[in-house]
């Protein structure tokens, strides 16, 4: 009777709206912090630049930032964490814009809930910052035009030539770009070869570039440059000299935990679209399409957990492109206690238990439960 009770004043719409405020306060804090550490992940990655031995893959970025330094005067941390913080509070807004007006029910929270969705950034801190939110962006605009039938030809090319850009920036978008083919398909409900070709034309051009004529990220003055720029790392992106195929041989105990963490994410994805109606056996062709298309990557770098939250994190926003429309900003489906409340709540419990990393362990027990209540308690003892 109690959770009767409960379910009953339950609004998922608003506590979709408090999770979807509290991620992204937490990460735009927490990339500031990291940006003043000058940090070698967080902040240098994004001041990997030309300057140092030429044309190079993400090089773009530190380049540009650098002109901007030169211009006006301020520090390389100020200047990236504006970016940044225009990147990230961008894709968040427009993701609550997406779903504003969307019908929101439990099994769909249970996605934001999973522990490679909103909640990984809250689990492994070191998501926060990267440049994958600038897909995340790009993505959630294109989901909310699409949605919104606002999406032109002309718009459309300029999604390519942003594409084509955020190769330059990171060419990780190039393993992620089918999912704005399936987007495409999902909502007109045609196989538009021609129209699918231009979108992989605008990252694959740019990664053959890159491929052919790109130097390496450190050529040998980066850190020099750096410095002289005010910017110190003493680990990271510039410091990297791992094969990282031998490092997943000798630590595959530790990443076969990943297929933990993946059965498991697959299952919650199959039982999300078990519920679906239509589309449910073309739509899961196309992820697992997606996701092999992406296989590279697991076999030639080593973070494996940030791949894939990526994946997970447009998963979200693809299947909102799914959600009915309602009248109202809070309008979300009741909850009904049934076997579908239970095996939804299952998926919800477990996934807050459980943490992936982004590199190494795959699968531990120190989600976010354990973050809240043990992990305080465990700091309070040990002081």
């Amino acid at each position: 009777m109690r959770l009767e009770k409960f379910v009953q004043y339950f609004n998922i719409k608003v506590f979709i709206y408090f999770l979807i405020a509290v991620t992204a306060v937490y990460t735009l804090v927490f990339t500031y912090i990291y940006n003043f550490k000058d940090d070698g992940y967080i902040l240098a990655d994004w001041l990997i630049n030309y300057q140092d031995g030429g044309f190079k893959r993400r090089g773009l970025s530190g380049s540009f930032f650098f002109i901007l330094q030169d211009f006006t005067g301020l520090r390389l941390n100020y200047i990236v964490y504006f970016f940044q913080f225009l990147i990230i509070s961008g894709f968040f807004l427009l993701y609550t814009r997406l779903i504003r007006y969307k019908i929101t029910d439990l099994l769909y929270l249970s996605l934001l809930l999973s522990s490679i969705g909103f909640v990984g950034l809250l689990n492994t801190v070191t998501y926060v910052g990267k440049k994958e939110f600038i897909i995340f962006l790009l993505f959630t605009w294109f989901i909310y035009l699409l949605d919104n039938d606002k999406l032109s030809k002309n718009k459309e090319y300029i999604f390519c030539i942003l594409l084509f850009i955020t190769a330059l920036l990171h060419e990780v978008v190039l393993f992620y770009v089918p999912y704005f083919a399936i987007a495409l398909y999902l909502k007109t409900g045609k196989i538009e070869i021609k129209r699918y070709i231009k979108y992989f034309l605008a990252v694959i051009i740019p990664s053959i570039l890159i491929l052919k004529f790109g130097k390496n990220v450190n050529e040998g003055m980066s850190l020099q440059i750096l410095a002289q720029r005010g910017v110190h790392p003493t680990y990271g992106i510039f410091y990297w000299n791992i094969n990282e195929r031998d490092y997943i041989k000798q630590h595959s105990h530790e990443y076969l935990l990943y297929f933990i963490s993946l059965a498991f994410s697959v299952f919650h994805i199959a039982y999300y679209m078990k519920c679906l109606k239509g589309q449910k056996i073309i739509l899961s062709i196309l992820l697992i399409a997606a996701f092999l298309f992406s296989f590279p990557l697991f076999y030639l770098a080593i973070d494996w957990g940030r791949w894939m939250y990526i994946h997970m994190m447009l998963i979200i926003v693809l299947f909102a492109l799914l959600l009915k429309k309602g009248s109202t900003g809070y309008a979300f489906e009741a909850i009904v206690i049934n076997k579908k409340f239970y095996i939804t709540l299952f998926i919800i419990v477990f996934s807050l238990i459980y943490r992936v990393e982004m590199s190494g362990k795959g699968f531990t027990f120190e989600g976010i439960i354990y973050r809240v209540f043990v992990a305080p308690l465990e700091l309070l003892h040990k002081m």
